[in-house]
This record gives structure tokens, sequence and C-alpha cells, in this order.
């Protein structure tokens, strides 16, 4: 083997590491793109939430599915047991609530939250998410926190309203079920 074999061995040597590490970054950058995409889907399935820079900003703030579901589902129990007893109509809402948002009925998730249906849960639970918002809002563009608040509170909202009224007459949102949601509605704010 002659100088200008070894040579040409050598170049083809090099040639196929660049390439090799050329493949893997791209593979990796694929990868970490399809992560990203299944992630934010994640979310949006436990969330509700549609808008994909707000996603995409919650999950940089290292937000994730589970604390998601946690922080989508507490106002809907808050406000469920905000006068005191849980109708029938309100935990249904809950329920649809927790399966729309992608809750696995055999999870832990959903055991917990049968359970906070079952017995009104102590105000830890509230003061734990009124915590966590403060948290997130203080990292979050304004337009991002508004439609984060909009989307969790819409739906704390509709279970208020599952149960409201006097055959279909009056507010369909009692004065304790409002108290609550401005509380909640409080944490988002500066």
């Amino acid at each position: 083997m002659g100088i200008d074999d070894t040579l040409a061995d050598r170049r083809k040597a090099l040639e196929e590491q660049f390439f090799r590490k050329q493949e893997e970054a791209a593979i990796a950058t694929l990868r970490a793109q399809r992560e990203a995409l299944e992630a934010r889907q994640a979310l949006a399935a436990v969330s509700g939430i549609a808008d994909d820079a707000l996603l995409d900003r919650l999950l940089q703030l290292g937000i994730g599915p589970r604390a998601m579901a946690a922080f989508s589902l507490v106002p809907l129990v808050e406000v469920a047991w905000a006068d005191g007893k849980l109708e029938a109509a309100e935990r249904e809402a809950v329920l649809a609530a927790a399966k729309a948002a992608g809750l696995d009925p055999d999870s832990g998730g959903y055991q917990l939250l049968e359970s906070w249906l079952g017995h009104r849960p102590g105000d830890e639970l509230k003061d734990a998410w009124v915590q966590f918002t403060q948290w997130m809002r203080a990292s979050m563009a304004t337009a991002d926190k508004d439609r984060l608040k909009d989307e969790v509170l819409g739906r704390a909202r509709r279970v208020a309203e599952a149960a409201g009224g006097f055959l279909g007459l009056g507010s369909k949102v009692s004065k304790a079920e409002e108290a609550i949601l401005a509380e909640l509605a409080a944490a988002f704010e500066s």
C-alpha cells in the first residue's frame, strides 16, 4: 500500500466520520423536534389549550402535562365545592372536563380527582394552586397569562353554571361560586 492509498483511506475515513456526525446531529435535531411536538400535544390534551405559542411557553417554564392537569382541575373542584355541597351536575361537569383533558380514569390523578369530589379538599389545595399560579404568572407575558386565565377559569365557570339557577331561571352561578372564581382570577393578577 502506497502513500497515495494511505492518504485516500484516511481521507475516506475522515469523510465518513464527518458525515456520520452530520447524520447524528440531524437525527438528534429531528428527535428533539418530535419530542417537543409530543410534549406540546400531551400538554394540549390535558389542558385544553390549543394555542401553540402558549403551550411552548409553558413547556419552557418546565410545566409538563401532569402539573398542567392538576393546575387545570383544581379550579373546577374549588368551584364545584364553593357552596359547601357538590351537585350531581357539577360532579359530571368536572369529570367531563377531566375526560376532555385526557385524564385516564385508571390513573392516580383521576382517582385523586374522584377523592376530591367525594370529600371536599382542604384550603391547602387552593393555596398551593394560588402559589403555583403566582409563580407561573411572574414568568409569563401578559398575553400568555390572559389566555391561560381565560382557558382555566372558563372551564371553572362552566362547572359553576352546570347546576345553577332554579328551573332555568335566575343566575346560573351562585354568589359563593362567583367569590371563588374572583379569588382564583386574582391569582393571575400582578
